[in-house]
């Protein structure tokens, strides 16, 4: 790549390295275990799993209903920066704040955490969006993992501070691990604000209209919405894609924001729980970059599929453990394959669609991952409850839930394998 190209590149990928933060301290890490512990203190743990996962389909549902249609206003005014910074704005004051909320407060915490959840994904939509701005499609599949690898060893590193500062409080002046997780939170809303300004520096969109008004964007952004919907439906490739996306990175998220909920079910200690998230945050890294290596191998859709049947084992095998040095394999089994499946389909899409109307058809992916996602934590907690109703124990009722992933895995992986590459290229 010319320099110029590496340096956007690079810049594109430091908002991996932002705000996977997030999703590794707040959203795997310390969330699911503060929100259990401390936010629901007192409260039958079936009932705060059932909580957790309405708090994430809460997020899914605001974003997956406006990512299209802001995607067209997006693509049609060249902001997609625009777009990302302030839906990141949003994450980032919504992660300070949560360090203000008190014990038992629950619901203060649930919408906090939803409007930060809604800030990430968000901003991810247009983040996406722009890998078509900075990588020529045959450079797609290492720029898209070069995110994701990023993204974990930025994050893993923050984790890992987090989590000494949560052990060892008193070396940082702290009375006690309540008061580390809440600074935690306040270092995850920094980390994000300052390692997204390279993307904002050295990030450039190309103007392809002129200035117009804000109600004009507004109503061509619907005009050019309902269009793309009318084209998809004729989009045999990508439609199946999408459907087959809508199933495994389901089972995929589900696994992120539910795994350590259901370690504590299971009467797993924080600290085995914290361990396998840095394993799986390290482990990441490179495999995220040798998922990328093994595409230009096997293929990019091959190597998806790969993912796609570790996970079917992990979420299988996962109703099975019964110590922590299974739990540990289990993490790094997911760590080896995690960021390679989430690259990846980023980049497969990311060849199939239309330069200019990348937002939009990256916010229609959202629209169908964020209901996926709403999907996954509901069919989790509510097997939970159903299996607490008919008699089972919290632990069993527990392990009966983690293998209800599967069927997401089997249905996605089976729909990705009908996709035509060749195909949608010459479609679109």
């Amino acid at each position: 790549m010319e320099q110029g190209s590496r340096k956007s590149v690079l810049a594109w990928a430091m908002y991996d390295w932002a705000n996977s933060a997030f999703a590794t301290t707040v959203m795997a890490g310390f969330f699911p275990i503060f929100f259990k512990q401390f936010w629901s203190f007192g409260t039958d743990t079936s009932l705060s799993t059932a909580r957790l996962g309405l708090a994430n389909s809460l997020a899914g549902v605001l974003v997956a209903l406006a990512a299209p249609f802001l995607g067209a206003i997006a693509d049609r005014s060249a902001a997609k920066k625009k777009f990302l910074f302030s839906f990141a704005s949003i994450g980032v004051a919504a992660t300070l704040s949560l360090s203000f909320v008190a014990k038992g407060h629950w619901a203060a915490a649930t919408m906090l955490y939803a409007f930060a959840l809604m800030g990430f994904s968000g901003g991810n939509v247009f983040y996406d969006a722009l890998l078509k701005t900075v990588s020529e499609d045959n450079k797609m599949d290492y720029v898209s993992t070069l995110g994701y690898a990023l993204g974990y060893l930025g994050g893993g590193l923050l984790f890992a501070l987090n989590v000494l500062m949560v052990i060892k409080p008193s070396l940082f002046g702290l009375g006690n691990a309540s008061e580390a997780v809440k600074l935690s939170f306040i270092t995850v809303g920094i980390w994000w604000a300052v390692f997204s300004i390279p993307l904002a520096v050295f990030v450039y969109e190309t103007r392809t209209r002129g200035k117009e008004r804000t109600s004009r964007m507004v109503s061509q952004g619907f005009h050019e919405l309902s269009r793309t919907f009318a084209e998809v439906r004729h989009l045999k490739a990508i439609t199946l894609f999408l459907f087959a996306y809508w199933f495994y990175i389901d089972g995929v998220d589900t696994i992120i924001v539910m795994a350590v909920d259901y370690g504590l079910s299971l009467g797993f200690h924080k600290e085995d729980l914290i361990a396998a998230l840095l394993l799986v945050q390290f482990v990441g890294f490179p495999f995220a970059i040798a998922f990328g290596r093994i595409a230009n191998y096997m293929g990019t859709k091959r190597s998806i599929l790969l993912g796609i049947c570790v996970y079917l084992f992990v979420s299988i095998w996962g109703a099975f453990i019964r110590n922590r040095a299974e739990f540990y394999i289990m993490a790094v089994l997911i760590g080896m394959v995690q960021g390679g499946v989430q690259a990846l389909s980023r980049s497969f899409y990311a060849r199939l669609i239309p330069r200019d109307k990348a937002a939009q058809y990256f916010g229609f992916l959202n629209l169908l991952g964020k209901f996926a996602t709403i999907v996954g934590p509901v069919l989790i907690g509510s097997t939970v409850l159903i299996a607490r109703t008919l008699g089972a124990n919290p632990h069993l009722a527990s392990r009966i839930s983690i293998s209800s992933v599967a069927v997401l895995f089997i249905s996605g992986g089976i729909l990705l394998w009908c996709v035509d590459e060749k195909k949608g290229k010459q479609e679109t």
